[in-house]
Parts: C-alpha cells; sequence; structure tokens
C-alpha cells in the first residue's frame, strides 16, 4: 500500500507542516501523517502569529523559504508592528489571524507542494534497525518504510487534559492522545519527562461590551511578514484590552482547591512567561489587575479569544470570573479553558541538526523538546526538514549559528542548556540582537538556503535587488550635499539645530530624532534622488547607516566568539579524567558533550573558570 518515502513527518502541526515542506522543495519524498485531516496546522492555543523575539522568527523562516510567514500574510486580520517606540533590534511583527482560514491556506501550500503525500492514521512506534529508524508502525497496524523520520507530536504524547476536578486523555480538547512512541524510545534509554501548558475560554463576541473597553486598531501600514509579495488586506479588524478587578480575583480563589495545578494533580512544569490566570493571582498577589487582551478568532466567526485568561479552574468558577471583567457582564462562553500535559524529550539528547545522539536519522521538532509557542516550533520543524533531506542524501547539515538567526540561538539554548519548563523566545536570549533584526532576515539567511536547494530562485533575487538598492542608496546619502536653505526649515520644525554650512545628508540622518522617510519627503532636493527606491529598503539603509556603530561592535564580539566555537572538542572525549573539574562540571558536559569549547560555555553551570580548565587541558 505504501511505497518507501525519503521522510516520514509524524504530526502536521506547525512544526510538522514546515518540515514537510522544506524537505519535499529540497527533493524528498514526503509522508505526512496526521491523526486528523482536519487539523493540518490548526492554531491550537490563540489565533496569532509573531509578537516579541517571535516575529523575527517567522521573517527568518520566509527568508528561508519556509510558508510560515505566507500563510500569516494571506490569513491576518490585523498587523502590528510592536516596539517601533525602540530602536530597531526590537521591532517585533505580529499577526492576528483568521484560526479557520490560516490552517485552510496551510493545507492549500502543502497540497500544491510536490512530493508531498498524506495519510490519517496514529503512529504508534518506529521501525528500528541498528541503532538507525528505517520507518514507523501506526495504529491501523501499517509498517510503513523510510529513511529517516521526523517526530513532532505537539502536546499529544500521552496527553492528559485538565478542567477542574475532571481529567482526561486528550492532545487538544476534543481530540485522542497518542500513545506507544514515549514508552519506546525510554526503552530504548531516551529521557523524558511532563511539562504542562494551557488555553482561556473562547466567549460569544455578541455578548461583550466593547464600550467598556480600549480599542487596539491594527498599523495603518501593513509590513506582513513574508519578502514575497503577498496581498494583504484593504481593512482589519480591532482587539480591545479590559482587566481583571479584586472580585475577579477573589471568585477566582474559591476554586483553587479544586485546582488540578494547586492540588498536585498536574506533575508538569507550565510556561513561566504565560502562566495561567489562577498562577498570576497567586504570584502576583499585590497586583490589583492584570490585563485581559479579547481577540477575533477570524473574519466570519462571533469567537473570541480570552488573551490572558488561561485557566484549568473548574467551569463554573472560570464562567463567574469572567463575567465580573468589564464587558463581559453578560458573556457567554463557548468552551472553558483547560490545561494539557504531556510528554516531552530533554533536548539536550539531540545533535545540532536536531537527529538523536542515539537512534540515526530520527529527529525531534517543536513541544516535544520542550518549547512552548507556534513560531519555535515551526522553525525546528523548518531546519529538522532540511537536515532530515541533508542526511538521507549524504550532505552535510544546516546549522545556523547564534550571530546568524533567532533559531540558532533557539536551537543552540535547547541542546547546551535544555529545559525544564516550556521554552519561550525573547529578544533577551540573543545576544547579538542587533544583527539579528526582522527587516534584515532576508540578507542574513536566502543565500544560505538557496545554496541548499530550498529558497527559491525568486526570492534570490529580491534580496540580491535589496542588497543592490540599499547599498546605491547608503551611496546617494553619503555624497548628497544638503544647503542650511533647504534644509533648516525642516530641522527647525523637527526640533533639530539647524546647520550654519552645508552637510552630508548621511550625517543629517545620524541625528536621533530624524528619520529619513520623512527627510526625503519633506526636502524637496532630495525627492528627485531618492524617487523609485522601495520604501523598506531606505528603511534599511537607514537603519545600517544609524545603527553602524552598534552593529560593528556585535560583529566584534562575534569575532571573539567564534574564536571558541573554532575549537573543537573531541565526540568521545572523557571529561572524568580532568580532575581539576568540579563533579557538577564533569557530570553536566558528560550529559550534553559539547562539540566546541564555545557550546561547553553556554552549559547551565558551567563557569569561565571550567571552561579555562578545558582550554588548558586541550593545550590552548
Amino acid at each position: 500500500m505504501f511505497p518507501e518515502y525519503d521522510v516520514v513527518v509524524v504530526g502536521a502541526g506547525h512544526a510538522g507542516c514546515e518540515a514537510a515542506a522544506a524537505a519535499a522543495n529540497m527533493g524528498s519524498k514526503i509522508l505526512l501523517i496526521t491523526m486528523n485531516m482536519q487539523t493540518i496546522a490548526q492554531m491550537s492555543c490563540n489565533p496569532a502569529m509573531g509578537g516579541i523575539a517571535k516575529g523575527q522568527i517567522v521573517r527568518e523562516i520566509d527568508a528561508m523559504g519556509g510558508y510560515s510567514g505566507i500563510v500569516s500574510d494571506l490569513s491576518m486580520i490585523q498587523f502590528r508592528m510592536l516596539n517601533r517606540s525602540k530602536g530597531p533590534a526590537m521591532w517585533s511583527p505580529r499577526s492576528q489571524n483568521d484560526r479557520m482560514l490560516f490552517s485552510l491556506k496551510w493545507r492549500e501550500l502543502l497540497e500544491k507542494t510536490p512530493n508531498i503525500d498524506f495519510y490519517q492514521d496514529m503512529v504508534k512506534g518506529l521501525l528500528l534497525l541498528d541503532n538507525k529508524v528505517i520507518g514507523v508502525k501506526t495504529n491501523l497496524g501499517h509498517e510503513i518504510k523510510s529513511k529517516s523520520v521526523v517526530l513532532t507530536n505537539g502536546t499529544f504524547l500521552n496527553g492528559i487534559i485538565h478542567v477542574g476536578e475532571k481529567n482526561f486523555g486528550g492532545g487538544r480538547m476534543g481530540e485522542r492522545a497518542a500513545s506507544g512512541i514515549t514508552e519506546q524510545l525510554t526503552t530504548i534509554g531516551f529521557e523524558s519527562d511532563r511539562l504542562k501548558t494551557g488555553t482561556p475560554p473562547r466567549v460569544d463576541g455578541r455578548s461583550l461590551d466593547y464600550s467598556k473597553m480600549e480599542e487596539q486598531p491594527g498599523d495603518n501600514e501593513i509590513a506582513g511578514f513574508s519578502f514575497l509579495q503577498i496581498v494583504k488586506p484593504q481593512l482589519q479588524k480591532s482587539c480591545w484590552i479590559t482587566y481583571t478587578n479584586q472580585k475577579v480575583h477573589d471568585i477566582l480563589k474559591t476554586g483553587f482547591d479544586k485546582s488540578p495545578m494547586f492540588t498536585g494533580r498536574i506533575g508538569g512544569v507550565g510556561p513561566r512567561y504565560c502562566p495561567s490566570i489562577e498562577d498570576k493571582i497567586n504570584r502576583f498577589s499585590e497586583k490589583e489587575r492584570h490585563q485581559i487582551f479579547v481577540e477575533p478568532e477570524g473574519w466570519d466567526t462571533v469567537e473570541i479569544y480570552v488573551n490572558g485568561f488561561s485557566t484549568s479552574l473548574p467551569e463554573e468558577v472560570q464562567y463567574e470570573a469572567l463575567r465580573n471583567i468589564p464587558g463581559f457582564e453578560t458573556a457567554k462562553m463557548f468552551r472553558p479553558g483547560y490545561a494539557i500535559e504531556y510528554d516531552y524529550f530533554p533536548p539536550t539528547q539531540l545533535n545540532y541538526s536536531l537527529e538523536t545522539k542515539l537512534i540515526d536519522n530520527l529527529f525531534f521538532a517543536g513541544q516535544i523538546n520542550g518549547t512552548t509557542g507556534y513560531e519555535e516550533a515551526a522553525c525546528q520543524g523548518l531546519i529538522a526538514g532540511i537536515n532530515a533531506h541533508q542526511k538521507i542524501n549524504s550532505l552535510e547539515p544546516l546549522i545556523l549559528k547564534r550571530n546568524e538567526a533567532y533559531i540558532g540561538v533557539l536551537i543552540d539554548d535547547l541542546i547546551s542548556k535544555g529545559t525544564n519548563e516550556p521554552y519561550r523566545m525573547f529578544t533577551s536570549r540573543a545576544e547579538f540582537r542587533t544583527l539579528l533584526r526582522q527587516d534584515n532576515a532576508d540578507l542574513r539567511l536566502t543565500e544560505i538556503s538557496y545554496r541548499l536547494g530550498l529558497a527559491s530562485q525568486e526570492r534570490m533575487n529580491l534580496t540580491l535587488n535589496k542588497k543592490q538598492e540599499v547599498g546605491r542608496i547608503k551611496k546617494l546619502l553619503d555624497t548628497a550635499l544638503l544647503e542650511p536653505e533647504a534644509i533648516n526649515p525642516f530641522l527647525e520644525k523637527t526640533n533639530s539645530t539647524p546647520i550654519a554650512e552645508k552637510q552630508k545628508a548621511q550625517k543629517i540622518l545620524l541625528r536621533p530624532e530624524i528619520e529619513l522617510g520623512e527627510l526625503i519627503s519633506k526636502v524637496p532636493e532630495l525627492q528627485a534622488h531618492f524617487a523609485g527606491f522601495k520604501k523598506e529598503n531606505i528603511e534599511q539603509a537607514s537603519i545600517q547607516i544609524k545603527y553602524d556603530v552598534y552593529i560593528e561592535k556585535e560583529k566584534e564580539l562575534v569575532k571573539k566568539m567564534i574564536l571558541l566555537e573554532q575549537l573543537q572538542i573531541p565526540e568521545n572525549f572523557d571529561y572524568k579524567k580532568i580532575v581539576s573539574l568540579g563533579n557538577e562540571a564533569r557530570e553536566k558536559l558528560n550529559k550534553v558533550k559539547p562539540r566546541t569549547l564555545g557550546q561547553a560555555s553556554r552549559i547551565s553551570g558551567i563557569n569561565p573558570a571550567d571552561v579555562q580548565i578545558l582550554m588548558v587541558y586541550m593545550g590552548r
């Protein structure tokens, strides 16, 4: 019934979809197996993509030829560039999306991608031969052969859903859990553990009073995620903001004795940076209120996602508390919030390619590695799909460095440090974030992906054109001289010091209060010079000029980091023989088995003195 595939991808969430698309577009024959063909790329939690640091990841996925950015642009109902008041390293794109349209567009793109077959079934085990995966076993009794397997099981591995004192098996509300894989892998020698995540109630938007809330409209101009020219929506839907209060908190507290979080029924650790509402009022008892984002689920539905109110309290407590939030006095609840516990495998058991250390040609991506969030999952899927293709074709794996991409930061964090709580990306995790901006993801990554055979010629041409145009803009700014009478009226309006003699436009631009787009539009002498240039390329040139000093400083730090990364550690190095290392350091180094001294320096619990000892021991 089934031919032998190059790659079997287990799970069709965000990680699985990106893995299947990447490997297929590189030429591998793919089977994408999912328990439910109707929920491909489902937004299981909030109907949004991007946000702080996550938006940078979506831009990176798109720059490399992944589909998440395209799908986000095609299904968005609102777009905002967050942190515009800060420096460009902090700018983060975020879209509110039509939940059903998002899933539909993903499926359409996958079905139009050659080399992908689909099958609806549950994978309950792997086919193994001599520490190598050779296929999968399904619940219907099929043994499907493949050269490699990518596991992207999300929250389905032995998932348990909790609502108050009720709990039942499930990977998502209304969908059954998956079993068999964890049990097989732990028998082989893999370490597994449990994590927890949650979701808020959904309510009927017709039953809300928006006059009691703050409106949060989208940006006037939609930048979007994809570097391709995707048509953006002409209209946008607003989100809304309201707040909890002391009465809401008091009602929620009445359910604490039935909360699975506080009674010990949930053993998994939850996401620290996205806590449930009961966790918030318990941990931050001094706060009188917490922000609630009221987010529409799509263009043609009244369903509302109550962001900030994730909970697993009993339904009646959820309902009563909700109706005491301003604007929610007559709210009708479509479905309650719930928590879900699931298996994951600490990611220190992986190589940088996301291939497991114990089993050849077996790759893990997404929540199975302890991450949380669509974006974090999608980028792992992309890398796992690329590297599954590379491995079976005896090609070098793609390993992005910390100075090349947020994706590189995420994978290095997981491999080097592991995680015992759901991992979420933040700009603060990236020490080179001035280099890793959302605006230059294509300049950083498209050529790398193009050389691998993933990014298309169209993407490569767009990137080369951007690079050339930005270079011409910078050259013009360096040569254009502005007379005082031409520029001073504009400078006075912007409360900037007038000039007494002519100056280069580039020098004027270095003033923090001056924006290049506004300078061009308000100074007639410049308008003719810059006619025909794309707005995003003008902005790119401006960023490169304004932040040149900071960019160069980070490049110097990168050079120092590369020196440590070049100091290779033998694969089977025995740390136990270095008696000057402490027991904890030896234990952690033996567990992670870092490939370089740079990686060793980033392992939790390894201090600079330990790295110095390693350097001395290795004759450095």
